[in-house]
């Protein structure tokens, strides 16, 4: 089990997440789904790297990589929607523990991108 401690953790976590949502995607033939988890991504990245000098190093606690578990094998409609609801929870637990604004905004937008895939 892995903690979610640090604001650099929770990016990458992020990060891996909608790359993994890409592909997952991608092999269902949802293009435009992978196409908006790319971008995303590409999103949380630039996010990490603009605010990489503005964090604060206080720990993080109650998150658990663990917690996030997606199960990219089940590709039916409710496996989908099972995805993005977990992927929903990630990013609303993870934002308001983010004390850089911009971040934690760039978390919020995707979690609500994520919530109306959910629906």
């Amino acid at each position: 089990m892995s903690s979610l401690n640090t604001f650099g953790a929770i990016l990458t976590h992020a990060i891996e997440l909608e790359a993994s949502l890409n592909e997952y995607y991608s092999g269902l033939g949802d293009a435009d789904r992978a196409k908006d988890a790319d971008k995303r991504r590409k999103k949380l990245e630039r996010v990490r790297r603009e605010n990489v000098v503005e964090i604060t190093l206080e720990p993080i606690e109650g998150l658990d990589e663990a917690d996030y578990a997606v199960n990219l094998e089940d590709t039916s409609d409710a496996g989908q929607t099972a995805v993005e609801k977990v992927a929903t929870q990630f990013y609303e637990d993870v934002a308001p523990k983010i004390n850089v604004r911009q971040a934690q905004r760039a978390l919020e937008r995707c979690g609500k991108e994520h919530a109306k895939l959910a629906e």
